[in-house]
């Protein structure tokens, strides 16, 4: 009869830890998407000079910078953002004000 009782004690004690095993394995498989950062704006591309590094963008409103929709040219971070992008093409991006002016840090496809 005891070993009975301590067979169902560990068996009780031991299904939580399977279960946390197995979620941890299943999130293993499908990790999550990657968060979108709260901070990036939207826009339609208008124009891409990858000599020059800048792109055109018409975009909405940048909370971050408070600054109003409107159409303007930023530098980007990083000229091999502009490999895969063209006229028309909508996305999201997070700029910044530095010193030289304001950069594109981070661009995405918008949805």
């Amino acid at each position: 009869m005891k070993t009975m009782a301590i067979t169902l004690v560990l068996g009780a004690l031991a299904a939580p830890a399977m279960a946390q095993q197995k979620a941890e394995e299943h999130s293993a498989h499908h990790p999550a998407a990657a968060a979108v950062p709260a901070d990036m704006a939207q826009g339609e591309i208008r124009k891409v000079d990858k000599d020059a590094k800048k792109l055109t963008i018409k975009h909405g409103e940048i909370r971050s910078l408070d600054m109003p929709p409107m159409t303007m040219v930023f530098q980007v971070k990083d000229g091999a953002m502009l490999a895969n992008l063209k006229a028309g093409d909508r996305i999201r991006f997070v700029v910044e004000n530095v010193e030289a002016g304001y950069v594109v840090t981070d661009i995405r496809p918008a949805p």
